[in-house]
């Protein structure tokens, strides 16, 4: 069953939250975050992405990068902008974007958990990306952005959660992008302990929904940490991680579609009457065609929109994996026609979130930039809760979970 844990946050005084809280540092760019926290000391993108305070130049993997976002953070706090709160709280997190609200519980989660699997992965680790992560937690010697996790719906805890959002929040602000945060405090110890023990009776496991990365490399510097403490006794902070849990029901996955840059040779009619072996092809007009259904895809190509319906040899309802679109997607056009062997890797394609929406897929096509645009319908979070307890692994770039989460609203110091 799951662990999870109260912890003395460390977090923005209410009047400079919204100046904190940031994008988290894998959806911007150096450049982007650079210019994004531009004429915002508090951003805390000064921690996440500590190279926009450093010369152009600098490798963003090197150890001054590191260095330089463990004393930006110790900045903030000696400042005054961050504090401690002075007891162990569990925290509640609601954003609202476009009438959609979720809200989560911020708590600690068991790094036992990461590596016995109560916490389920449904993708990949790059060893880089982990590396680089370590490195940075390792010398903030905090957990500076949370893992977002979800889980199945526990009416008791709803209940808990509904009740807590009645009180008067920490911080409540709209972002730059629209979006509405607010925050709130569980102080009372018994309630805390409550929602630890709903958990440890309720949900045997919880879902990475975004963050591997971030859980990854969080329970392996805590691993670390063990051995350089022989004597731990597992109750020390480094053996936990910051983590935001949403009930399952409340989540929003939008579509994850793909952009190519060529036909791999085939012209155009060569091109449509392989994909009519798979798909049933239909012309849509010249105007923006979304999928409405699972199986179903939109193609974008010489400034036309096509419906492609896949074909029932190509998908398996009943296996959590070959359901997946984006496994018929790559099992039945990517691979085999676009010749498109590992999209984690080739060049020739690119993803496109769906928050974008279909004109980001149009203008990259219409630029000349990319040849041929496909669109798919979003994955529910029913599957990704059965690939994962399948213990299989989702193909690469499968979810696009929206709202982000923001960061520097609450960290977890494990030093």
């Amino acid at each position: 069953m799951a662990i999870i844990k109260p912890f003395k946050g460390v977090r923005p005084q209410p009047q400079f939250a919204a100046q904190v809280a940031s994008r988290p540092y894998d959806v911007l760019n150096s450049a982007e975050a650079r210019e994004e926290a531009a004429g915002n000391p508090y951003s805390f993108l000064h921690v996440c992405k500590p190279e926009i305070d450093l010369p152009e130049s600098t490798d963003v993997y090197s150890q001054e990068v590191y260095d330089k976002g463990k004393a930006n953070l110790h900045q903030m706090i000696s400042d005054g902008i961050l504090f401690q709160d002075a007891s162990a709280c569990m925290y509640v997190y609601r954003q609202i974007m476009n009438g959609h609200s979720q809200v989560g519980l911020v708590a600690n989660s068991s790094i036992d958990d990461y590596f016995n699997d109560i916490i389920k992965k449904h993708e990949f680790t790059r060893p880089e990306k982990e590396n680089d992560r370590i490195r940075h937690m390792a010398t903030l010697e905090c957990h500076p952005e949370p893992v977002f996790l979800t889980y199945p719906d526990v009416a008791e805890i709803d209940s808990i959660m509904n009740q807590a959002i009645q009180q008067t929040p920490e911080y409540d602000f709209t972002a730059e992008d629209g979006i509405q945060h607010t925050f709130w405090k569980i102080e009372d110890a018994a309630i805390n302990e409550k929602i630890e023990a709903l958990f440890a009776e309720k949900v045997p496991f919880t879902y990475i929904a975004d963050g591997h990365h971030r859980s990854a490399s969080s329970a392996k510097v805590g691993q670390q940490l063990r051995e350089a403490h022989p004597d731990y006794t597992g109750a020390e902070p480094f053996n936990f991680f910051l983590s935001v849990l949403f009930p399952a029901s409340q989540l929003m996955i939008m579509d994850y579609n793909r952009v190519v840059k060529d036909l791999n040779g085939n012209v155009p009619m060569e091109f449509f009457k392989k994909l009519d072996a798979s798909f049933t092809i239909k012309h849509m007009g010249t105007e923006a065609y979304k999928p409405q259904r699972m199986h179903e895809f939109s193609l974008y190509f010489d400034g036309h929109w096509y419906q492609l319906l896949a074909k029932e040899h190509t998908y398996n309802d009943n296996d959590p994996i070959e359901c997946l679109d984006v496994t018929v997607l790559t099992n039945y056009l990517l691979d085999p026609i676009l010749g498109i062997k590992d999209q984690r890797t080739d060049k020739r394609i690119d993803f496109v979130g769906g928050i974008r929406g279909m004109s980001e897929l149009k203008k990259r096509v219409d630029s000349g930039e990319m040849q041929v645009a496909i669109a798919l319908y979003p994955v529910a979070i029913q599957q990704l809760i059965n690939i994962s307890d399948s213990g299989n692994v989702m193909p690469p770039k499968s979810t696009w979970f929206e709202p982000k989460l923001r960061s520097g609203l609450v960290v977890h110091m494990f030093n």
